[in-house]
This record gives structure tokens, C-alpha cells and sequence, in this order.
């Protein structure tokens, strides 16, 4: 089966390579050659694939290593430093033109060194978590909604040892310690400025502790401190809007572009993590995502109703 060579222009057609013993791949040029061309040198840009690649990338890492993963997959080039997953290959849409944008893509591949951080644990964790954290670290945009707890991204060590703890089925205590370590990586890009990061949950969350009262002191202090970084925006939907609470189940969704348009849905649940990626589906889960905004409190509103809960609390 040939593939597209995506820096074909669209003048003249994407070109297709059916013999990859007859062609050179040219790591700078990002494309397929015939044997004997020597490629030319043109300034680093940024590949755009689809998010089902990172599935794919993730297997080819787990398989090569970390450092030879990305390579090359299942004979198709994954150009490095950055690619940026989203929308499909065509004539044209594989380079970079907007100044800022192409600044702001630099700006992650200098720092794509860390870029597969969690292969480290990957014997450990299911493929569909993988995917899952795969998804968070290659998002421009991540947008949770939780009903009951505290989102993940937003969770404190000792909280989410807690909720983990309390689940479903015996964790034991080298593995309990290892979750809650990759679940603290996953909130290092935010952490960081690199994704622009929106959350809300249900004002149980806040008012209604799961855990101890110290955990769930730390856990609204640390909400409050997340707030001030210009990337994180925290609403809290009040308890008045509980039939949205009961239509709409806990999912994050993912972005990949500069617009915040939905491109991919994680829903976890008791067997593992679901991703939907159905144009159908992405749009359901964006206007769920719209309905719960429009529904929550501001964010200046959300901090304010946390600090009250948590001044409450100290003076008990």
C-alpha cells in the first residue's frame, strides 16, 4: 500500500511512493525520495497526523526504546522534533505558516526532550491509559468535567492516593505509590503553560469532603493556586444544576490545533479509558462541554465559593 507524501504541493498532486525499496527517506525534508536524489535543506517545520497515531507511536516506543521511537513507524517517517496530531494528511496542510504558530511549535520542540515521560512506567499501565496520557501531552487544549470528585489534572498527591485507594479492587502500595506519580506527571504541561487547560465540577466536590478534612483542605488550596496560572480556568457548577449533573458523565476532551475544536474524547470507567473520535460523538461531547459552562459559575464566582468552603473549614 503506498502513502501520501504530504510535502507534495497541491499543485501537483500529492505524490505517492509503492516501492520503499526504490526510495530514501530524508530526515530533513520529512519526505520520501528516489534513490539517488539528494534532498534539499528548507528551515524545520511541523508535521500534522492523526490522533490515532499516537497509539501507534506509543506501541513503536514501548517496542524500539524511547530514543529510536518516532523514527520511523511501521515503515511510515514521524518526523521529529514535534508532530502535532489532529487533522488528516493532504497536499499542503504538513507545514507550518502562521509566524506565532510556528513559534509557539518551536517553542514545545525544544522542550520535547521530556516528550514520552511515561514509557518509563509503561509495563505497568494499561495500553488504554496510554493512550489516555498520550492524548493530555500532545493537547493545545484539555477540557474536563468531573460530577463528583476533583478532576484529575487538578488533584493533590495525597487526594488522589486517597480516591485511588478507595476504588474498586486491591491496589497494592508499590503500585498505589506509582499511579499517583504518573498521575503528578500528567499535570506537568500545565503546570508548564503548555496547554491551555479548562475543568469544572459539580459544587459537591467542594462543599462535601471524600476524603480527610486536611486532604480536602490541601485539595482546595491547591485549586485556588492552579487558578492564578493564565492557561487554567476552574468553574464550578452549583448544586442547583444537578440534572446536568446526572445527564452528563465525567469525560475530557482534546484538542490538537490552534482552535479549541474538539478532536478526540476520553471517558474512563471501571475496565479501563474509552476514546471517541466519531464526528458524531465530538460534537455531542462539545456541546455537553458548552452547556456545563454556560451553566457553571464564573471563574472569579468558582474562587470565591472555594475560599468560603475553605475558610469554613478552618474555623470548625
Amino acid at each position: 500500500m503506498g502513502f501520501v507524501n504530504p510535502r507534495a504541493g497541491a499543485g501537483r498532486g500529492a505524490q505517492k511512493v509503492q516501492s520503499r525499496s526504490a526510495a530514501v527517506f530524508g530526515p530533513a525534508s520529512g519526505r520520501w525520495l528516489p534513490a539517488g536524489v539528494v534532498e534539499e535543506r528548507e528551515p524545520p517545520y511541523v508535521w500534522v497526523g492523526y490522533p490515532d497515531l499516537l497509539r501507534e507511536v506509543g506501541a513503536a516506543q514501548r517496542c524500539a526504546g524511547h530514543e529510536q521511537a518516532g523514527q520511523r513507524l511501521s515503515g511510515v517517517p514521524v518526523p521529529r522534533p514535534v508532530r502535532v496530531p489532529g487533522r488528516p494528511l493532504h497536499p499542503g496542510s504538513s507545514r507550518v505558516t502562521d509566524v506565532e504558530e510556528r513559534a509557539k511549535l518551536e517553542g514545545l520542540a525544544k522542550h520535547s526532550k521530556n516528550r514520552g515521560w511515561w514509557l518509563e512506567h509503561a509495563e505497568h499501565l494499561r495500553p488504554d491509559y496510554l493512550d489516555h496520557i498520550a492524548l493530555e501531552d500532545d493537547a493545545t487544549y484539555i477540557r474536563q468535567w468531573q460530577p463528583v470528585l476533583v478532576p484529575g489534572l487538578l488533584q493533590t498527591p495525597a487526594y488522589a492516593e486517597a480516591i485511588i485507594e478507595a476504588g474498586p479492587g486491591y491496589i497494592a502500595p508499590e503500585r498505589l505509590e506509582q499511579l499517583v506519580k504518573v498521575k503528578q506527571g500528567r499535570q506537568a504541561k500545565i503546570g508548564e503553560g503548555g496547554t491551555s487547560y479548562t475543568a469544572i465540577f459539580w459544587e459537591v466536590a467542594v462543599a462535601h469532603p471524600l476524603v480527610s478534612v486536611d486532604t480536602h483542605r490541601q485539595q482546595l488550596s491547591a485549586i485556588l493556586d492552579a487558578m492564578k496560572r493564565q492557561n487554567v480556568t476552574v468553574q464550578v457548577l452549583p448544586l442547583s444544576a444537578g440534572v446536568l449533573v446526572g445527564s452528563i458523565p465525567a469525560f475530557s476532551s482534546f484538542s490538537f490545533d490552534s482552535e479549541p475544536t474538539v478532536e478526540a474524547v476520553a471517558m474512563e470507567n471501571l475496565r479501563g479509558t474509552s476514546v471517541l473520535e466519531a464526528p458524531d460523538d465530538l460534537a455531542a461531547y462539545g456541546n455537553a462541554f458548552d452547556l456545563l459552562r454556560s451553566a457553571a459559575l464564573a471563574p472569579e464566582a468558582s474562587a470565591r465559593l472555594i475560599r468560603d468552603v475553605l475558610r469554613s473549614m478552618k474555623e470548625e
